[in-house]
């Protein structure tokens, strides 16, 4: 197939082309600058100049093409203390979908969307599966799912990737940013006894994933991109802690908006997921390192002294 990749030069996306290349199909990937443009003709792919802003832009890539993967996503919200972006970035993505979906309406070229393993969870301290979606669920992302499902009914052929902490040994989702708190507190922490965990899975398995649920073609499928169901807050901390060498500290509920920011209200969660279905269905089979692994592989800087 050709291939219309959003987010084609970030961290899952720059995963993506090589996979999806090698197994034969030809990719068009979205970049707003030259130095974009260069990273994905030195991958093999075709570059599109546009992005997620120009609705036009992402009509005519997924217009020129077989199928369409959207793994963009604005980050901007992430790493400042006015965490309220986030619902903007989330209505952005939401008019994203709605475009790619207008390019694609009356045809068979599967749509392949990104949401998060928290949009599954159906009970808590049950684990997140593929099954469960609210379309009121109090996180803003929820909106990806809400938009894939409104295009599905216009005639599309959408299926949904949920993710959880996606990570390699240079990144890993949300658990960067809790390094850059360690290192700038001094202190790396969890709460209560960090018993909580967060699913991951390593960015190679990811991408295979991706391709998976493209040549599938199951319209109205979800997919947990978990490799792992959960790792504990505690272990987490306990490797950045050894990292940077700094203490690792528990913190109470209420100390810990004082030391995350933005992050304390990830940090509290506890996100178990299942990829039992996804599995199943695709005979996806994780093989990368897990989180933890790639955590003491890392080069670790030092931390801030104060």
């Amino acid at each position: 197939m050709r291939v219309f990749l959003t987010g084609a030069t970030g961290f899952i996306g720059s995963a993506i082309v090589p996979e999806l290349i090698n197994a034969g199909h030809q990719v068009l990937g979205l970049t707003r600058s030259d130095a974009g443009t260069r990273s994905l003709v030195a991958a093999g792919a075709e570059a599109h100049r546009g992005s997620l802003e120009d609705p036009e832009s992402l009509r005519s890539g997924a217009a020129a093409s077989d199928g369409v993967i959207h793994c963009a996503f604005d980050h901007s919200a992430f790493g400042g203390n006015d965490f309220s972006k986030f619902l903007e970035v989330c209505e952005k993505d939401r008019r994203a979908i709605d475009a790619l979906g207008d390019a694609l309406r009356g045809s068979d070229r599967p749509l392949v969307i990104t949401s998060g393993t928290g949009m599954g969870n159906a009970a808590p301290g049950q684990p997140a599966n593929e099954d469960h979606f609210d379309p009121d669920h109090p996180n803003p992302r929820r909106l990806s799912e809400v938009a894939g499902a409104a295009v599905s009914e216009r005639g599309v052929n959408v299926s949904v990737v949920r993710l959880p902490q996606v990570h390699d040994t240079v990144k890993q989702g949300l658990i960067t940013y809790a390094v850059q708190v360690a290192r700038e507190k001094g202190a790396s922490a969890y709460i209560g006894e960090g018993l909580n965990r967060w699913p991951a899975a390593h960015v190679l398995d990811v991408a295979r994933l991706y391709r998976h649920a493209l040549e599938k073609r199951d319209a109205g499928s979800r997919y947990n991109a978990v490799a792992e169901e959960g790792v504990s807050m505690r272990e987490i901390a306990e490797v950045i802690g050894r990292g940077l060498k700094v203490p690792v500290v528990s913190l109470s509920q209420q100390e810990a908006q004082a030391h995350f920011g933005w992050l304390a209200m990830f940090v509290s969660y506890d996100m178990p997921a299942s990829s039992a279905q996804t599995r199943r269905r695709l005979g996806w089979r994780p093989t990368g390192p897990g989180l933890i692994a790639d955590l003491e592989q890392m080069l670790w800087p030092e931390a801030v002294t104060h």
